[in-house]
């Protein structure tokens, strides 16, 4: 099946490929989002997660990006989907991440991982979330999320 590629290239501007892993985290029927808060941007909300390292497979920086924003130490579950989202960061680069999407099997407070201070944790609803993501690729996730869960309708 082939990987649904969302955004559009910005015109005139190479969008350079960055393998990403983003995370679900669930907990008592809401799942773990990121709220960003950029000086001279209006704030967004994101899933966890982000770019790898060199070197880093997803698993692994799904674990790191989770706590650097989140403040929770976790344990990568399965990878249940893959999605491409063209945008431009707040710095101004042209990327295109080509995102693995993993469930999170197990998390904890781990409050000394979290670094990034315009990041805070919020927990949403999984069918809010849909609507209020910054990247169709994470709203498109979520909702492969709950199909893939058998959720659909959100009466688990």
């Amino acid at each position: 099946m082939p990987v649904p590629q969302f955004g559009e290239p910005a015109s005139g501007r190479e969008h350079k490929d960055r393998p990403a892993a983003f995370g679900i985290a669930e907990q008592d029927g809401r799942i773990a989002l990121v709220r960003v808060e950029k000086v001279g941007s209006a704030p967004w909300l994101d899933l966890p997660g982000g770019a790898l390292d060199p070197g880093e497979d997803e698993a692994a920086a799904l674990v790191r990006e989770f706590g650097e924003e989140t403040g929770l130490a976790i344990r990568a579950g399965e990878r249940f989907t893959r999605a491409d989202q063209y945008f431009l960061k707040t710095d101004g680069e042209a990327v295109n991440n080509r995102a693995g999407f993993w469930t999170v099997a197990s998390f904890a407070p781990a409050p000394q991982l979290k670094i990034e201070d315009d990041h805070t944790l919020v927990w949403l609803d999984p069918h809010e979330a849909i609507v209020r993501l910054r990247h169709e690729a994470h709203a498109w996730a979520v909702a492969a999320w709950l199909r893939w869960r058998g959720d659909i309708a959100g009466d688990r």
